[in-house]
């Protein structure tokens, strides 16, 4: 078994061994291509001790309760699971990132991942103005067909994505604890919603994690990670929502800004990366013109001039019709052909070998003549 193929219980355990961050574990599975074996030989010594006692003695390996529960509590719902690399609805974007989560749990509805996805974040102590800003640009997003990625936060987070529901679109939540624990506490209604068809509920904390405040940058990088572009709607100039416009940019994900003026402090933040080079943002053309390769088939401002190039409505090849020069990220080409993702990539491979395609930064470009 290669580390690809690894399924949810062995994921699972390498992200409880000791001693072994996110970025090293990310590491280690490019590297690593046999289990156990491969993992143990590479592993530091109080990460593969721990391995082995759980593969050679597992009722004497803490790890093993760890996984009961898991395993308990994924069984008690349908809408439950536990994504992982290789599970059909993990995010691609994520292994773009140098840092991805080696697993995340979901409550929620799996299909509000296959969207094209946008993080939209802002000031908890959010103005009128920005509440109603964040909730019309989400409203528009929304309705032509994309996902509204944040983090359930008080303010212009909470905003937004009620508002991407409201509209009938799709909207993920990712949280600094376990994704059976509302917080903020007031939440629990959109935290209920989130539950429901077109929202989702994130963590890579297990369930029953409480919230501290350590884990809120780390899952930062999850919710720009997750995302094409983030969208700044208020942020003074202290703010979070700057380290995730910084996290963003550092991702190569595009940055939005909405300007405001210049005597409001909580306006100051955007004008200050709108100064720094993000894109300044009046309505949702600015973005949906940013991020044109990125819209799915089925959205209004999908026409025909505004097709990926060589990306034609006829009859052909499900992944030629949709690549260009610009690349294409697996999961857009997923949701973009209908195909399931392991079929996705199978066909990239077969392309690649026949010279038709080749991957680029970002993802996926058609060559000339193909």
């Amino acid at each position: 078994m290669t580390a690809r193929r690894l399924g949810a219980r062995e994921w699972l355990v390498l992200s409880r061994l000791p001693g072994l961050g996110a970025a090293r574990l990310a590491e280690l599975a490019a590297t690593v291509k046999a289990w156990p074996d491969g993992w143990l030989a590479l592993l530091p010594r109080e990460a593969a001790t721990s391995l082995r006692l759980w593969l050679d003695h597992p009722g004497r390996s803490p790890l093993s309760d760890e996984i009961a529960r898991a395993e308990a509590w994924l069984a008690e719902a349908p809408d439950r699971h536990l994504l992982h690399p290789g599970h059909p609805h993990w995010p691609t974007l994520l292994t773009e990132i140098p840092d991805p989560p080696p697993l995340l749990w979901a409550w929620g509805d799996l299909s509000a991942l296959a969207a094209p996805r946008l993080a939209v974040v802002g000031a908890r102590r959010a103005t009128r103005e920005g509440l109603t800003n964040a909730a019309t640009l989400s409203r528009e997003l929304a309705g032509r067909g994309w996902c509204v990625v944040s983090g359930m936060a008080l303010g212009i987070d909470a905003a937004a994505q009620q508002a991407a529901l409201d509209a009938g679109g799709a909207s993920v939540a990712v949280l600094g604890c376990g994704v059976d624990v509302v917080y903020p506490p007031r939440h629990h209604r959109l935290h209920g919603r989130l539950r429901q068809p077109g929202g989702l509920l994130l963590a890579e904390h297990p369930p029953g994690t409480p919230a501290r405040p350590a884990f809120f940058p780390r899952r930062n990088r999850i919710v720009t990670g997750l995302s094409f572009g983030v969208l700044v709607v208020e942020a003074a100039e202290r703010s979070g929502s700057l380290v995730s416009a910084r996290l963003a940019a550092e991702q190569g994900r595009e940055v939005f800004s909405l300007p405001g003026s210049i005597h409001n402090p909580q306006a100051r933040g955007c004008l200050q990366l709108i100064r720094d080079g993000a894109v300044l943002v009046r309505d949702v053309d600015d973005i949906v013109a940013e991020l044109t390769q990125w819209l799915p088939a089925s959205s209004p401002m999908a026409l025909p001039s505004q097709l990926p190039a060589g990306g034609d409505a006829s009859p052909g090849d499900p992944l030629l019709r949709w690549l260009s020069g610009n690349p294409t990220p697996v999961d857009t080409l997923v949701g973009l052909s209908g195909l399931g993702i392991a079929e996705c990539q199978r066909r990239l491979l077969e392309l690649e070998l026949e010279g038709r395609v080749a991957h680029a930064a970002g993802g996926w470009v058609r060559l000339t003549g193909a």
